[in-house]
């Protein structure tokens, strides 16, 4: 696969059979999505080669299954079910390719392509509709559905309402609603805490025996794919470097790639954040008044990078987003100092609220950058100033440096688009869009959650050289003990929208427990 005079992906060839879990592991930027998108058929064609399905298609109707069920009744109609190969990427195909794709569903990471304003059982019932599933029982199969991926308890529950892990998991159930012979799950717990992500695996991997369903499986991530796969690969800059047993194939993976260490804790310089009190009510429907943040109080240094941490629903993230001018608490004060002046975030105005945010940067988990724009222009749009092109690119190779690219590939991609760019490496050009702008203060929800192992050293290098050579002040939400654990000075750990504890990093992850880590 070749974008414009870049080859991503190279003499790729392999075979999947019937009912097998195949994990793909690589670093950001090996291949791993693009190679989903050519398998499912989606996006663009491959320059050269081809991707065969062997399947058995009805005589009558459009169903199709496995090969292995050729010779039998289609299970639509009762037509005969013959064996096809077909070419998904055959023009020639006549409409095989659709059907094949009927027959197949994909899981992306970090788009939980849901109807955010329905429930989440409309939104099972919408995926039903779409295969023509008879009316009289879908809401039985969607009930069903939604028991299988453990969210019964939240089917009435708006969708954009829900946590990450609950997104992905109502996602699950809208592409199970399919029934499908294979699922490429990209990613699909990248952003999760690891117990979300445990569970999520466990209701993949029970989806798949139950159905006798094939699955793809893509992981920054070696655990991932040593509980999940029957058989691994490894990509290695758009190659095929191993394939084979997954701990055979992670071996190869890890061999390079040394633990964290931890950062120096720096000593606490002047404030930079004060907050008092601060509270968050939200008035909802089902659950009436819902207390998002209640009473925090805390304090940031400059220079320091500290942690919020909790499970899904405490408030880290309306806390993150009061932080950041985003959301108008109900009351409390949340100063920040700007040059000598303290500056309280809590009253409007463009002495007060608008002009703190203008040095706050805030790095959404669901972050997004325009499609049709280059990185250098998605860099330099994201200040809103015209500059020479010669101190733009300067400026954009600075910044792209402290996001954790080398020298050489920020160059490169300096005017590559975000879609011919990995997963992982769009993430860091969201995080350079953030330090381009010159905070003070730079908000970090879920930093890691699309990163290697390998690319994740680079973000905390980035992280602390920033911190040092910018003075910068960063505060962390993140599931990601580890990386909590290896970049935080301090941390607060939060339950039910209270800070309970507040103090040095490792003293806080010593109290956490596995109800802290959940989603």
């Amino acid at each position: 696969m070749d974008y414009n005079d870049t080859r991503v992906l190279n003499k790729i060839s392999f075979e999947i059979p019937e009912g097998e879990i195949m994990g793909v592991i690589g670093r950001s930027g090996a291949g791993k999505s693009v190679l989903m998108h050519l398998l499912r058929g989606v996006e663009d064609p491959p320059t050269k080669g081809s991707i065969i399905y062997h399947m058995a298609a009805c005589d009558r109707c459009s169903f199709m299954d496995v090969q292995s069920r050729a010779g039998g009744k289609c299970p639509e109609c009762g037509g005969h079910l013959s064996a096809v190969d077909v070419n998904l990427w055959d023009d020639r195909s006549n409409g095989m390719k659709s059907r094949v794709m009927n027959r197949t569903a994909i899981m992306f990471q970090r788009t939980f392509a849901l109807y955010g304003d329905d429930r989440v059982i409309e939104n099972v019932l919408h995926a039903l509709d779409d295969i023509r599933y008879p009316q009289e029982h879908a809401v039985n199969r969607a009930a069903d559905l939604i028991d299988q991926v453990k969210l019964s308890h939240r089917m009435m529950h708006i969708a954009r309402d829900l946590s990450g892990g609950e997104k992905q998991r109502v996602v699950l159930a809208r592409q199970l609603a399919k029934n499908p012979a294979m699922l490429f799950a990209d990613e699909p717990t990248g952003t999760l805490d690891p117990e979300t992500a445990r569970l999520v695996h466990e209701m993949l991997l029970d989806a798949a025996k139950k159905n006798s369903m094939g699955m793809v499986v893509t992981s920054h991530f070696s655990q991932v794919i040593e509980d999940m796969a029957n058989r691994a690969m490894l990509l290695v800059d758009g190659e095929i470097a191993a394939i084979g047993s997954p701990k055979t194939v992670i071996r190869s993976f890890v061999k390079d790639y040394q633990e964290l260490e931890s950062a120096e804790p720096v000593e606490p310089g002047e404030k930079i954040l004060a907050a008092r009190d601060v509270n968050k009510r939200y008035i909802s429907v089902d659950r009436g008044m819902i207390k998002a943040v209640n009473m925090a109080t805390f304090d940031v240094s400059k220079k320091e990078i500290f942690g919020i941490i909790g499970k899904s629903g405490a408030g880290k993230t309306t806390l993150s987003r009061i932080i950041a001018g985003i959301i108008e608490p109900t009351n409390g004060e949340m100063n920040i100092r700007i040059g000598d002046d303290w500056v309280d975030m809590t009253k409007p105005g463009v002495e007060e609220r608008g002009r703190a945010k203008e040095y706050i940067g805030l790095l959404h988990q669901e972050y997004d950058l325009y499609p049709h724009r280059t990185v250098i222009d998605n860099l330099t749009d994201s200040i809103g100033l015209e500059f020479p092109k010669e101190l733009a690119i300067r400026k954009a190779v600075v910044t792209l440096k402290m996001a954790g690219f080398s020298e050489e590939k920020a160059r490169v991609i300096l005017n590559r688009f975000p879609g011919e760019l990995s997963d992982g490496e769009r993430h860091r050009v969201a995080l350079a869009q953030v330090l381009i702008r010159e905070p003070r203060l730079v908000v970090l929800d879920e930093p890691t959650g699309t990163m290697d192992p390998i690319t994740k050293q680079d973000v905390k290098s980035s992280i602390l050289h920033a911190r040092d050579e910018m003075d910068e002040t960063f505060i962390v939400v993140s599931h990601d003990m580890d990386f909590v654990r290896d970049i935080c000075d301090r941390v607060a750990l939060m339950r039910g929208g209270k800070i309970i504890d507040i103090g040095l990093t490792k003293e806080i992850l010593a109290q956490v427990t596995d109800e802290d880590r959940k989603e």
